[in-house]
């Protein structure tokens, strides 16, 4: 968990509820952490919230100032608040309080998410340790632990919801920001839970620009949302065939998650939609298939699955055109509520996620070329060479070639059978 931050591998200390004068005031941060190796120690100040109880700006400014006087390197916070990017915190703290002394955050879900892939799928070697991190897997887990889900799209989301359906969303409305911060939240808690689910490190997708300023993200969703009412995100499973696109569209009501595979190089037309269909034996009906043709613009040919099986030219717009990619797609109803349960909304993204996976992207690999064959030279076999002989010999047979002449070797060969 410390590795990410950059604070180099020593011996760990933790202490609990550590005292500190501040302006003559007496403060108790809920831990500190310590790392030293050789004469280099990094230090850090710890606050954790359960529960809906989130972080507090003023709390939080007043354990950077200590951390500041002292020579500490930095304050963690852990709560059940996810941040829309890795390197954002959820609580706006006072910039110029971050010169000095760093500020990072943690959810609980990371923590569960991470202690469940180290000990279920890669494995603890101590048999004490692995007993410790499963009982606070335990821990973590009971409802009554204060380690929350994520569980709500908060307060704005059904107004801004009714807005972008009505089409009178603007991206300047006050509860814009709120719901796109969340839905970002919402993607990372999806690939929290299906990396925990899979065993891997599944990550939400960001471009470097975006990872860099975190407002560019939230800019381009509000303008989405406004312009076409739609909601994207995409997360990457390690070694899948491509990322998994997920389109919330609000007008319409409905999610949507689709990956793009490029189709095979060789063969005909037909013979690539036929090597898709093949990987797709396990994938039900409904999932929508859209083939594009090589040199073309626009959409390409779509059709769904059932059609495609009993049919695959149905995909073929041209024969005489390359396809170079295909698109596989299965949409849901959007939820509609704010909190989770039946009708939510967070639940239509999560349930569609998990089943597209594991109905269809799962089974997919990328298409790979043979490799080439050598070509094999033809053999020739040469003709014995010459014996005849123009003495005569006990295993001559009768001489039937005209007087004076020897029989030559083709007539030998064939006269031998």
């Amino acid at each position: 968990m410390l590795k990410p931050l950059g604070v180099p591998a020593g011996k760990l200390e933790t202490y609990i509820e550590v005292p500190f004068d501040l302006n003559d005031k007496r403060v108790y941060p809920d831990g500190l952490i310590r790392v030293s190796r050789g004469q280099k120690v990094w230090t850090a100040l710890v606050e954790v919230k359960t529960g809906k109880n989130e972080l507090a700006t003023e709390q939080l400014e007043a354990y950077l100032d200590v951390a500041k006087e002292h020579g500490f390197d930095a304050l963690l916070t852990i709560s059940n608040e996810i941040p829309p990017t890795p390197t954002q915190h959820p609580t706006k703290v006072d910039k110029r309080k971050l010169r000095k002394v760093a500020i990072h955050h943690w959810s609980w879900s990371l923590l569960l998410s991470t202690a469940v892939v180290q000990k279920e799928h890669r494995g603890v070697s101590d048999p004490e340790q692995a007993w410790i991190l499963g009982e606070l897997i335990r821990y973590l887990e009971h409802p009554k632990s204060g380690a929350m889900e994520f569980e709500d799209m908060g307060a704005e989301w059904v107004p801004v919801r009714q807005a972008v359906t009505s089409s009178t969303f603007r991206a300047s409305d006050k509860g814009g920001p709120d719901v796109v911060a969340r839905f970002d939240a919402l993607l990372r808690y999806a690939s929290l839970r299906l990396g925990r689910r899979l065993g891997t490190d599944v990550t939400h997708l960001h471009s470097r620009r975006e990872l860099a300023d975190p407002a560019l993200r939230s800019q381009t969703l509000l303008a989405s949302l406004e312009t076409d009412g739609v909601l994207n995100g995409a997360i990457k499973i390690p070694d899948a065939i491509g990322p998994i696109t997920i389109t919330v569209d609000v007008r319409a009501g409905r999610v949507t998650c689709h990956t793009d595979i490029d189709a095979p190089r060789q063969g005909r037309p037909q013979t690539r939609v036929n090597w898709l269909v093949r990987q797709l034996k396990s994938a039900p009906d409904q999932v929508r298939v859209e083939s594009f043709m090589a040199n073309t613009r626009g959409p390409g040919t779509t059709e769904l699955l059932g059609a495609v099986r009993e049919n695959p030219g149905v995909l073929v717009a041209d024969p005489k055109r390359d396809i170079k990619k295909f698109r596989v797609a299965l949409s849901a109803p959007m939820g509609t509520k704010r909190a989770r349960g039946r009708g939510g909304f967070i639940d239509s993204v999560l349930d569609l996620t998990d089943t597209f996976y594991a109905d269809v992207l799962q089974n997919l690999k990328a298409w790979s070329a043979t490799p080439p064959k050598l070509r094999e030279e033809p053999v020739e076999i040469p003709a014995p060479p010459s014996t005849a002989s123009g003495a005569l010999s006990s295993q001559d047979g009768p001489d039937e070639s005209a007087p004076g002449e020897m029989p030559d070797a083709d007539d030998r060969l064939e006269a031998s059978g």
